[in-house]
């Protein structure tokens, strides 16, 4: 795997560990393996940044990078992947999970009026929110695992690419 390409992409260690939100961490964000990117650690990192993504909670990066501590991936390519879910993604990402959700639970989703307002959400957690949530966390599971298999296989075929280069 391009190493070299990722890192471009991911936050610093120092600006992680500098993070007003990311300090609840403290000690814990000593760890090597948690800044260093190998073949191990990308992969892991891949799923929990894809499956962070799909969370329609605020605060993604501290809760993708409390499960980067846990699971002893890379914090940073973890981090840097919820950043997926933007404002420009996010509409078009969680209309297809509440779609699948109301799909898998039967909910008729002919008459979905969106207000953008307070009252809205109050009013409709109970009838959207259930197959909206379902959804989340189907398409974050099924993203994390095509993205951990994905990293591991491409990972893979890069270190047999150079070493048949080598030969």
């Amino acid at each position: 795997m391009p190493k070299k390409l990722l890192q471009k992409f991911m936050p610093k260690p120092e600006t992680l560990r500098n993070n007003k939100y990311l300090r609840i961490f403290g000690g814990l964000l000593d760890k090597p393996n948690l800044w260093t990117l190998n073949r191990k650690s990308a992969p892991g990192s891949f799923a929990v940044g894809l499956f962070v993504a799909w969370l329609p909670f605020p605060f993604q990066m501290v809760i993708a990078a409390g499960m980067a501590i846990f699971f002893n991936v890379n914090i940073p390519l973890a981090v840097a992947l919820v950043w997926i879910t933007n404002p420009f993604t996010m509409p078009f990402m969680f209309y297809a999970a509440y779609i699948l959700g109301a799909k898998i639970l039967g909910h008729n989703t002919a008459h979905f009026n969106f207000e953008a307002s307070w009252q809205w959400v109050e009013s409709s957690i109970s009838t959207v929110g259930p197959p909206f949530l379902l959804g989340c966390i189907i398409l974050g599971a099924i993203f994390a695992f095509i993205g951990f298999f994905v990293i591991k296989s491409l990972w893979k075929y890069s270190i047999l690419f150079k070493w048949n280069k080598r030969n």
